[in-house]
């Protein structure tokens, strides 16, 4: 017989350690792992940590085999994985319910449980008993079911369990806006059952949908049939999460030592190295000591002045646990694998030396490790004057299995027995490594051959949808019905993928169904859905934001293929040519490069072998899966002629002659979305049409209508049909002076309704007048009185067919304003259907993910509601229509601004610094307000243009705000008498001299155009100020002139002599600047943390008669969300944004004396009092100077709009009063030597 290696000796030695410290707590019947001997319970991220040494270990018995025992003990090793891992298959099997509801609620209630029980794999504890909903744990299980099958393990057996574990990923891919328990089960870190979103679990979450993406279950012996597969969008949204949080842990946690599993072994789940290393650094710095790390600042786990009798912690209790928390031994394994995988054998070194020194020894000399050191009792108060003195004891469980299996496996590793490639077999450890450039590729097809004609007439060859046959191109929203039949299965009752819209990533592969190749185009082309595809100019915006998207967050192998339809909706009106946005976009991408992105532009053909592919055989015929089930039929079906909409996605199937039950269903699908035509077609405009529709109104509105309409109590308003009175007493909302609305008087008029013998609306008549009805505000006037008398689900029976509903006639209208470009009447039909934004929980959860909240409708509280956690889409509709009034345009443009935000938070993160809550209702007032100053108007045309900006002009404006540029606003030389309901307004940057081009050579005479359309406003009284209609909307319009602080009294906006002094140019500068601050909440660098520092040394500041008490820092730490969310929801009650911006700027100076070394400030400092004596300093100031004429107040705040208008600096500078008036505030508390108050 052969001697023993000393490898192999020394392999005998670990696999002796595995047996006595961790298979011995194996279950020999389910395979689980109980915790210790007195803890029976089985844990599933315990348990996968704890097996991980054994897979190592067998592995490693595999490569250093000295005779055929050792191959038998590689087996026997790798078969205890297996096992466990079924067990724990088995678990989770148990609980498929709960999976399949889940996919839907996101609910704490239907989450898996967290442990389960070892001997039976029955459940142990009730749903809400515990913190079950721990994504990181079944992401846990899915990255290494993953590794495991790559390694050669065979852990699945059946299809039906390929099918949980398909519906698992479904059940993580929400991960990116799930609020969970974390690693540690407890959630926020007061231990009060309150989920948050943790960096843990969503950086766990990204890398095993990574790892399992097309991975085949059945390894080497499998086929298509067994491949999971995984949506590239729903990874991205947790990268880019990932990215926002980092290196913060969670809301209560500003860093957690766990989040070593997911910027290393085993997730490697970011991407970025200095992120990485600034993650680790926190880490060592914050919270390593000299037995291990804590696991987060203020952990009060196992320490001496925790009270064993309760879970939860009082929140001012937290202090006592600064300097004790106890340190887990566990980390430094995580930092010695780091080593290994990085390549640092000092860190390696370091951390094994510093790891053996405090190893337990247990019988026979094996080394065990505890689960963590903490301080002794008597000892705490020396430990918390000076931290990490004072020897501390090992406690908790021994050994720690998890702690234990990291050790073994950081040991096996380091002593060259494992190479790094074996426990990482799908290379998640390159993740770092960089990555080449992505090149899109674009392939523009044209709807019809009408359009193919009128491209070639430019230059331009492309092919029509019908000409790629085979290939077939169908819009986006076809595919997600295509994924909502992933997964399912009768047996287990598991219903697939949730219906979600798919992102650019995904639509930008090539799918192969029934050996057919087809190619989607994204979702942002498909105008099914919401408003801003009617856009031509947007199309082209958000074209440019998704190339740019998909060049950085390309993964997959092969490249990008986006498909860019030409519909007849990119045609000027009259259909005769391409829209010329379009036409340029074309030309840029014919020359290679995109707003920054490098694109490829050619057939589809040409791209066929450089694509990436993904072939979805659950839709094949020999399938158990229906195409068609119970669901479809409730659709509806429409008959084939129904194609109005459908441009050229239904030719290539209907000129086959026999269609397989593929084409059925997607034709099925397409038609169910499609329009039919009732109205009569539109005559072409004239220059008599002058009508000018107003699209805004509120419940109020509606409910007077319907009771004029039915003849009750109220003085009534005789009109006829076809009219324009209707518009005319539609309110206008004036978004800049009150947004409580009022309704305005009816014009009186000669003409009747058409009424029936009982003296009501006769609304057959109505129905009457409307086919012959070829203007389309008449149309629109007809059907809102239908649509508010009768409401929606109203028969017309127009022209003799039934089921011809006023919803129908809506959406057939809302189509016909779409090719119109009337936004305000668009915006408001979208309203009256209940169109939602496809992806607006998507959107919010986008801006919610990446450390922003949100509060919509107008402030102050409890109007305004805050959004701080994901909602779903339902829940989220109905919340804004609630917080706008009902008013439907409102909603209907809070929906829109969200999208926006979101797309430039996915864009352009840097705009959100220093933004912790986006108030929406703040920033559409200002958005008014600023529409007001720029084009001199009132309020109330402000609002109305607003409305009307295409969505390409209204993303533009929010861009300036965000940004804080300068910017233009024109209005173009429209004919008076246009037909097109909005004056054509365009938003440009302001070059370095202040002013547009267009404002140079002919600003006095765009002024004089704007005066001829009888809007003749005085120059006193052009712009209210958004705080004054907050605070006192009843105000007469008297008192409002006071508070105009575009115009101060005397100066007129445009001299007689041509020389224009704009004070929203050169005077208001400052003013603007802290109104748009104050309304999307800027604040300094670094704010939170000074503010943190100030209520140290003092007993709480008082900001508007609400206190931020001291006692928040007992419960909190500096860099914590948590925190700066409570600094906030003070700073949010004051309703006007240019006060609140002072009210920062006073607590900056405020923060100036946190540096001193004083130790206490003493009470509560009122921060608006020191507000106020700068205010009354400026004032004296200004009389003694003679200004006496020109101090106008807000008579909300008592502030004086020169002092909003000053800059910070310079000897009338507002900091400098601020700084006299905080000293006087605190004079008897500032030390008494040192210079005067001068």
């Amino acid at each position: 017989m052969r001697s023993r290696s000393n490898s192999g000796v020394r392999l005998d030695g670990y696999a002796r350690l595995v047996q006595q410290t961790i298979l011995c707590y194996q279950n020999p019947v389910t395979g689980l792992l109980s915790a210790s001997h007195e803890q029976k319970d089985a844990w599933v991220r315990d348990n996968i940590y704890s097996i991980l040494a054994v897979w190592g270990l067998g592995m490693a018995y595999r490569k250093n085999a000295d005779r055929d025992e050792d191959k038998a003990k590689a087996y026997e090793l790798e078969q205890n994985v297996v096992k466990l891992m079924r067990g724990l298959l088995q678990c989770m099997m148990r609980q498929v319910d709960k999976v399949e509801k889940f996919k839907h609620t996101q609910s704490t209630k239907d989450s898996l449980h967290a442990k389960y029980n070892t001997a039976t794999c029955s459940t142990v504890v009730g749903d809400d008993q515990w913190g079950h909903l721990q994504v990181d744990a079944t992401s846990l299980y899915l990255l290494f079911l993953a590794q495991m099958t790559a390694s050669g393990l065979r852990i699945i057996f059946t299809l039906d369990e390929v099918a949980f574990i398909q519906n698992l990923v479904f059940y993580i891919e929400a991960a990116y806006k799930v609020a969970d328990y974390g690693m540690w089960e407890r959630g926020d870190k007061t231990n009060q059952g309150i989920p948050e979103l943790n960096a843990s679990s969503v950086g766990m979450a990204k890398a095993a949908l990574e790892a399992i993406d097309e991975l085949d279950l059945f390894g080497a012996h499998g086929g298509r049939k067994s491949v999971i597969h995984v949506l590239p969008d729903e990874v991205e949204h947790c990268q880019s999460i990932l990215f926002s949080m980092l290196p913060r842990a969670s809301t209560s946690k500003e860093i957690d030592a766990g989040l070593l599993s997911i910027i290393s072994f085993p997730a490697f789940a970011v991407e970025d190295m200095n992120l990485v290393n600034v993650t680790k650094n926190e880490i060592i710095s914050k919270l390593q000591g000299r037995y291990g790390c804590c696991r987060f600042l203020r952990d009060g786990y196992k320490t001496p002045r925790e009270d064993p009798n309760r879970l939860h912690y009082d929140p001012a209790e937290l202090k006592l646990f600064e300097n004790i928390e106890c340190e887990w031994p566990i980390f430094w394994t995580y930092f010695i694998i780091d080593g290994v995988f990085s390549g640092d054998a000092v860190q390696v070194q370091e951390y094994r030396e510093a790891l053996e020194g405090i190893l337990i020894r247990g019988k026979n000399g094996i080394h065990l490790v505890p689960e963590l050191y903490a301080t002794p009792p008597n000892k705490v108060d020396e430990e918390y004057k000076n931290p990490h003195t004072v020897d501390r004891v090992p406690l908790g469980k021994l050994p720690h299995l998890w702690g234990q299996s990291l050790y073994i496996l950081s040991s096996l590793l380091a002593e060259g027995f494992l190479a790094a490639g074996e426990i990482d077999p799908l290379n998640r450890r390159f993740s770092t490594s960089v990555k080449p450039d992505v090149v899109v590729q674009v392939t523009v097809l044209a709807e019809n051959n009408h359009i193919k004609d009128l491209l070639r007439k430019h230059g331009i060859d492309v092919q029509s949808i019908a000409d790629i046959h085979p290939i077939r191109v169908q819009p986006g929203r076809i595919l997600s019905h295509i994924y909502a039949k992933l997964g399912r299965n009768k047996n287990m009752k598991l219903s697939g993928r949730p219906y979600r819209p798919i992102g650019v990533l995904g639509t930008s592969k090539l799918y192969v169904i029934r050996n057919q190749i087809f190619t989607f185009t994204p979702q942002f082309t498909d105008q099914h859905h919401f408003y801003l595809a009617l856009d031509n100019e947007m199309i082209v915006e958000m074209l440019r934001i998704e190339l740019a998207y998909l060049c950085t967050c390309w993964r997959m192998t092969g490249r990008p293929t986006l498909t860019f339809p030409i519909t007849h909706t990119m045609l000027i009106n009259d259909g005769s040519d391409i829209h010329p946005a379009v036409l340029s976009t074309i030309r840029k991408l014919e020359d290679g490069y995109f707003g920054g992105a490098r694109v490829k532009l050619g057939s589809l053909t040409e791209f066929l072998t450089t694509s990436f592919y993904t072939y979805l055989t659950f839709l094949d015929p020999d399938c158990d899966e229906k195409l068609f089930d119970d669901d479809d039929a409730s659709e509806g079906r429409f008959s084939p002629n129904s194609d109005s909409d459908l441009g050229g996605y239904l030719e290539d199937t209907y000129n086959q002659e026999s269609q397989d039950e593929l084409d059925q269903y997607i034709n099925h699908l397409l038609q169910s979305t499609s329009l039919k035509c009732y109205l009569p077609p539109l005559r072409k405009k004239t220059s008599e049409d002058s009508h000018v529709f107003s699209a805004i109104h509120s419940t109020r509105d509606i409910l007077s209508v319907m009771a004029k309409a039915k003849g009750l109590e109220i003085p009534f308003v005789p009109m006829t049909l076809p009219t324009k009175i209707l518009s005319a007493h539609r309110k206008s909302l004036n978004l800049v002076d009150s947004p409580q609305p009022l309704l305005k008087q009816v014009p009186e008029g000669d003409s009747q309704w058409p009424r029936d013998d009982h003296g009501d609306v006769d609304c057959e008549k109505l129905v009457e007048q409307l086919k012959d009805c070829l203007n389309l505000q008449d149309q629109a006037d007809i059907l809102y009185i239908l649509y508010v008398i009768k409401g929606p689900s109203w028969d017309t029976n127009l022209s003799g067919q039934h089921g011809v509903t006023v919803q129908n006639l809506l959406s057939e209208l809302y189509g016909k304003a779409g090719l119109n470009q009337e936004w305000g009447l668009i915006r408001y039909i979208s309203g009256l259907l209940r169109k939602k934004v496809e992806v607006l929980a998507e959107a919010c959860t986008d801006l919610l993910s990446h450390q922003t909240q949100l509060t919509v409708g107008l402030p102050p509280e409890p109007r305004e509601k805050i959004i701080s956690a994901p909602l779903p889409p339902k829940e989220l509709t109905k919340l804004i229509y609630e917080a706008s009034g009902e008013d439907i345009s409102i909603a209907v443009l809070t929906q829109e601004i969200v999208v926006y935000l979101a797309m430039y938070v996915r864009a352009q993160p840097s705009l959100f610094a220093e933004m912790l809550r986006l108030r929406i209702g703040l920033i559409i007032q200002v958005m008014a307000t600023e529409l007001a100053r720029s084009l001199n108007c009132s309020g109330e045309e402000a609002s109305e243009s607003l409305m009307n900006l295409s969505p390409f002009d209204m993303k533009n404006l929010l861009h300036h705000i965000l940004s804080g540029k300068e910017f233009g606003v024109e209005r173009s030389m429209r004919p008076i008498h246009s037909s097109t309901s909005s004056p054509a307004i365009s938003i440009h940057e302001v070059g370095h001299t202040g002013v547009t081009k267009t404002e140079r050579s002919g600003i006095n005479r765009l002024r004089s155009e704007m005066k001829q359309m009888t809007r003749r406003f005085s120059a006193d009284a052009q712009l209210f100020s958004v705080s004054q209609a907050v605070s006192s909307s009843s105000h007469s319009s008297k008192s409002m002139k006071s508070s105009t602080p575009s115009s101060p009294t005397g100066t007129s906006s445009s001299d007689s002599g041509g020389h224009h002094i704009g004070w929203g140019e050169r005077q208001g500068q400052w003013l603007r600047r802290r109104r748009l601050d104050g309304a999307i909440n800027r604040v300094p660098v670094g704010f939170y943390q000074k503010v943190w520092k100030i209520l140290q040394k003092c007993h709480g500041l008082s900001i508007d008669g609400y206190v931020l008490p001291s006692s928040t820092t007992r419960e909190m730490t500096p860099q914590e969300i948590k925190f700066a969310v409570h600094v906030e929801s003070v700073l949010n009650r004051v309703p006007q944004p240019e006060y609140r911006q002072l009210l920062v700027e006073a607590i900056m100076v405020l923060t100036l004396l946190s540096d001193t070394e004083m130790n206490s400030i003493g009470g509560i400092i009122h921060v608006d009092q020191i507000v106020q004596v700068a205010n009354q300093l400026f004032l004296q100031d200004q009389m003694s100077i003679g200004a006496m004429d020109t101090l106008e107040k807000d008579p909300a705040t008592g502030i004086c709009h020169f002092f909003y208008d000053s800059a910070p600096s310079g000897a009338y500078g507002t900091m400098t009063y601020l700084t006299k008036a905080v000293a006087s505030h605190l004079q008897e508390l500032l030390p008494n030597s040192g210079c005067q108050m001068q």
